[in-house]
């Protein structure tokens, strides 16, 4: 009985490891939103940059532990979204306005809300869809996308300083992510995507080479991978329009 007993308590004691490890994965996450947040305002913006990259990986490990653990569950997916709004919905919308727009007053206020507002809304959109949208696409731009192009327009900036020479553009550019998180947009998850499956090995090491140069050449490469996605996304899209017209007709229901 005693080894019985043992059994269960040492397989209780793993489920709850298991049970925390996800989440535990999703409050770094959170972590690192506030911590780019206060490092922003301290004007910081090259280290608050990078900060929320290491959130966005993260936030790309929580789901995978999750579901490899066989723990997943409504308070990790709510726990999920309220992470994912604060480190890339609030995090990102500060880096910009205090990189960019705090000069504009109240434009620049309103301007960085819209990209906040855009990011709830589009998380409140995909935990009601979660179970009726075709998992191969995104609909809308996810939110760590949007979040990624702010951190590469930053990024960027520091590198190339005549980019703070025109106040115009980098309102345009928030705005123009915060839009294509609610827009109908289908972006593609890769995750039935068959040429992926049949070319594994070589995908691997574009992957590589990829995180190789981001690691090198980090103010340059984070604006392009993520710039070469959403373009390519949009060509695809207007490209293939009959075929996905109805891609999410589940919100006609």
């Amino acid at each position: 009985m005693n080894s019985a007993s043992g059994n269960i308590t040492q397989k209780e004691n793993k489920r709850i490891i298991f049970y925390f490890l996800p989440n535990t994965f999703t409050a770094l996450n959170m972590a690192c939103g506030f911590t780019s947040i206060i490092l922003s305002w301290r004007g910081e913006f090259y280290q608050a940059a990078l900060v929320l990259i290491l959130g966005a990986i993260f936030d790309s490990v929580d789901g995978r532990v999750a579901r490899l653990t066989g723990t997943q569950s409504s308070f990790g997916e709510q726990f999920d979204s309220l992470s994912d709004l604060i480190s890339f919905g609030m995090a990102p919308a500060l880096l910009i306005y205090n990189r960019f727009l705090l000069e504009a007053g109240r434009l620049g206020l309103v301007i960085s809300f819209i990209f906040v507002l855009c990011g709830a809304l589009r998380l409140a959109r995909f935990n009601s869809s979660i179970e009726k949208v075709p998992s191969s696409f995104f609909q809308g731009l996810p939110i760590p996308g949007a979040a990624i192009a702010i951190v590469g327009y930053v990024l960027i900036s520091l590198e190339f300083t005549i980019l703070d020479d025109h106040a115009s553009i980098p309102m345009i550019y928030t705005l123009f992510y915060a839009l294509l998180m609610i827009s109908n947009i289908p972006f593609n998850s890769f995750k039935d995507s068959r040429f992926i499956k049949n070319h594994k090995k070589s995908m691997l090491m574009i992957i590589f080479i990829l995180l190789a140069l981001v690691f090198i050449y980090e103010q340059i490469m984070v604006v392009t991978i993520i710039t070469l996605y959403v373009v390519s996304s949009i060509i695809y899209f207007f490209l293939h329009k009959g075929e996905l017209k109805n891609v999410f007709e589940w919100k006609n229901e």
